[in-house]
């Protein structure tokens, strides 16, 4: 499948939560959603040498690493690398609206300068065969997104970006927090689908709001390229990601069982502990699996209250389904005939 038709479906990057032990679990349980990191930048991989953070399992694969930066050489360097360690595709930064990022002159910022954009993406799609993509917000503090949006997106198109993916929210730089940034600026979906009917070449994604499986089938059905899922992906894995490979791929599999999902990461998760990780670090990720099911509660609590104590390892993981099963039959006990 080309990396184009996996991105119909994708999860969002999120500093903190995509890392690599994540984006394993998340493959467990669907395998055609492109999957992408967190935000990498490229200061720190083509000036402090950290190649560690490129680090990532064949496993993970279509996998897409996310790049912050302004500067194209750096941005070109870092994006070389990154093919290099093996990932599908690079995708550069223009949302993140942290005070971190706007220091640093790149995330939604960068809606500001889509000129520095465009030399960036050209410079990057002349250093790597892979795609080159772009994040983005439809604006940012008083822009205008009616006229701001589609000048970026020409831009970035003539600079030979083929897929965008617009968070349909306005990133307010001043002002809002991050975490007020992904909930307060009011979501503007027309505008991106407009977008699409402008820009009928440009494969474009749309983000943000975005909670079931449901809505992202009317989004596809109504024309759009892609849809990319965070938080709702991260906190609801199963809802989201089990049933993705069918309704949204058009594959002919079932969708794994929850409990069958956590005990196919055993084997990770026992290679994590034996090459000195910890228990938490894996299954911190995991904490949502059984959401909305019953059980649920006490899944979540035996693994927050004993993963992160010494000696912790994939008999927890057991243990843990065991008593989800048993607070499981007590409450069916418990309902009337």
């Amino acid at each position: 499948m080309h990396i184009k038709q996996h991105a119909r479906l994708s999860t969002a990057p999120m500093m903190d939560w995509t890392d690599r032990h994540c984006r394993v679990f998340h493959r467990v349980l669907s395998k055609e959603t492109l999957l992408y990191t967190e935000m990498v930048t490229a200061p720190a991989l083509v000036r402090g040498g950290a190649l560690h953070l490129l680090d990532h399992d064949p496993r993970e694969h279509p996998v897409a690493l996310q790049l912050g930066g302004s500067d194209a050489a750096e941005l070109a360097e870092a994006a070389r690398l990154g093919e290099e360690a093996g990932y599908d595709e690079i995708n550069l930064n223009c949302g993140c609206p942290s005070d971190r990022v706007q220091s640093g002159t790149f995330g939604a910022v960068l809606m500001t300068a889509p000129d520095t954009v465009a030399r960036a993406v050209r410079a990057m799609r002349d250093a790597v065969s892979v795609p080159v993509t772009v994040k983005c917000r439809i604006g940012v503090d008083d822009q205008d997104p009616e006229t701001v949006l589609p000048d970026f997106l020409a831009r970035i198109r003539y600079a030979g970006c083929e897929r965008v993916i617009v968070h349909a929210r306005k990133a307010w730089l001043q002002g809002l927090s991050p975490k007020e940034n992904r909930d307060i600026p009011p979501l503007d979906y027309d505008l991106v689908a407009r977008m699409k009917t402008a820009f009928s070449d440009l494969h474009l994604s749309i983000n943000g709001g975005i909670e079931t499986l449901e809505a992202a089938e009317r989004f596809l059905a109504a024309g759009l390229d892609g849809v990319m899922i965070g938080r709702a992906a991260y906190h609801r894995p199963w809802d989201i990601l089990a049933e993705a490979d069918r309704r949204i791929f058009g594959q002919d599999v079932e969708p794994i069982a929850p409990e069958d999902a956590a005990r196919a990461m055993l084997p990770y998760i026992e290679a994590h502990i034996a090459a000195g990780g910890k228990l938490h670090q894996v299954m911190r990720h995991m904490l949502g699996l059984f959401a909305g099911r019953p059980g649920a509660r006490t899944w979540r609590r035996v693994l927050s209250e004993n993963a992160t104590r010494p000696g912790a390892d994939g008999a927890l993981v057991l243990r843990a389904l065991e008593e989800m099963h048993l607070a499981r039959d007590a409450a069916w006990a418990c309902v009337p005939a």
